[in-house]
């Protein structure tokens, strides 16, 4: 079990002061506890009726995760990013917060969780525990960077609540806690996976040229294509194995795991959608990739030649030249890195621009992956009209693949990243997905192949 420190008649003190107004509201408390692994006990202590969340940044030192559900945001629809925006803020101004010595009065509860794609879904869809948008107010968190290690445990009262049964509940739940390590990657020896693509490749070729097409005829200048395969496993596959093999493997990336009771997505992503912090944007123009060699110097050649493509350098300004135009709408200035600079991640590499802006007035977190959402990397451009093409001819459901998935504060502060190499765990089924920007010029076998070294990020990990 955690050592807890006294969490729970801080959290009482909340309750009695909520109690006190006669209102709702979040009742709060947190406090600073001895090191411990954030996703591992995430992990090891949810229930089997939960919804979880866990998000680090090795390189970065932050991790953060969330147990169980005081309250969730849902929506759906083209005004899905506006109503939980909406919603996580009202509440969120709703808190009666009581820390721990040392914890600090801006310190409060947090959101996690994340939008689809597209506010469309087809029927019959394998994402139906997955709600187009969705915030949760979780009943514990544990947050770890800069050296300490803090927890926080959210209720919902309303006036008239039963305090007794409120502090019960809280106390079961932090006494359910349990520190743990994430368990290992561990392949049955005689049961080799099932690797299928949900459509034959040729399709993925014939969609490319389809989009080729379209693009010499002035329709649009790209569009994002991707492609799903299914890994089939004679057990069900472990998101807590896959995770923790993840972060090992993807240490400058986004590493996160969205879970429900039916299923879980897990990925790590090396796009960020945006870091909010008080008034200060950081996002990413991410775009045009090549893989990577175990020979430093052939590495350091495919960097340079990526560097120097000028098919990739156009997709790649496309993106950032989006996203400038679009941050100027809302900050006093923009500034965007004159040149990309090579992101290497453990197979692949990729062209990122580093943006940033001073917002003009305050948007939250939630807000702004909204505005941002879908960019060129993602999309398409302009994608009012890319976005019919990608209807027409990619045939697959994205679910929350390449949406954005993250976190947010009580404040409006939080990042969000885009939800790329990433699978969806169904029991014995994990859906993985992989896109390419498909601009003028593009050759569907080259796209293919692109697809196939972005697919084996995940696949080294849930095929073997």
């Amino acid at each position: 079990m955690l050592d807890t420190v006294g969490v729970v008649p801080l959290f009482d003190e909340a309750v009695d002061r909520l109690l006190a107004r006669g209102r709702s509201g979040i009742a709060s408390a947190t406090v600073e506890i001895p090191a411990c692994d954030p996703p591992a006990v995430a992990f090891a202590s949810r229930r089997a009726t939960d919804s979880w969340f866990c998000w680090e940044e090795p390189d970065r030192g932050f991790a953060l995760a969330a147990i169980g559900t005081a309250f969730s945001s849902v929506s759906r629809g083209p005004g899905r990013f506006e109503d939980v925006a909406d919603e996580t803020s009202s509440r969120s101004g709703t808190a009666e917060v009581v820390n721990g010595p040392g914890v600090g009065a801006d310190v409060g509860p947090v959101w996690t969780g994340g939008f689809s794609f597209s506010d469309r879904r087809r029927p019959g869809s394998t994402w139906s525990s997955f709600a187009p948008a969705e915030m949760t107010l979780p009943e514990v968190s544990i947050r770890s960077e800069g050296g300490r290690t803090l927890l926080t445990v959210n209720r919902v009262v309303g006036p008239g609540a039963d305090r007794d049964a409120i502090t019960a509940s809280v106390r079961a739940r932090i006494e359910s806690l349990v520190s743990a390590e994430l368990p290992m990657l561990d392949p049955h020896p005689h049961d080799r996976p099932t690797i299928e693509s949900v459509l034959p490749p040729s399709n993925f070729e014939a969609a490319v040229s389809e989009a080729t097409d379209r693009i010499a005829k002035g329709e649009i200048e790209k569009v994002v294509l991707a492609r799903e395969v299914v890994v089939k496993s004679g057990s069900a596959h472990d998101p807590a194995e896959v995770f923790g093999a993840l972060r090992i493997g993807f240490p400058t990336c986004f590493n996160f795991c969205v879970g429900t009771p039916e299923a879980a997505f897990v990925g790590a992503s090396p796009e960020l959608l945006v870091r909010r912090t008080g008034r200060t944007l950081a996002t990413v123009g991410l775009a045009g990739s090549t893989r990577r060699s175990s020979d430093p110097s052939v590495d350091d050649h495919l960097a340079q030649r990526l560097m120097g493509s000028a098919k990739e350098r156009a997709e790649q300004d496309l993106v950032v030249q989006r996203i400038i135009k679009k941050l100027r709408k809302l900050s006093v200035w923009v500034e965007a890195a004159p040149e990309p600079e090579i992101i290497k991640v453990a197979n692949i590499q990729h062209l990122g621009t580093p943006v940033l802006a001073q917002l003009a007035k305050s948007r939250s977190a939630v807000e702004l992956a909204g505005l941002l959402h879908p960019t060129p990397a993602v999309g398409g451009e302009p994608w009012e009209k890319a976005e019919r093409v990608m209807d027409e001819v990619e045939a697959i459901d994205r679910g929350w693949y390449a949406g954005p998935v993250g976190w947010t504060d009580w404040s409006g502060d939080g990042e969000f990243c885009v939800a790329l190499r990433s699978a969806l765990l169904r029991d014995r089924e994990a859906h993985l997905y992989a896109g390419v920007g498909v601009v003028s010029g593009s050759d569907p076998a080259s796209e293919l192949a692109e697809t196939e070294i972005k697919l084996s990020a995940l696949l080294s990990v849930i095929g073997e």
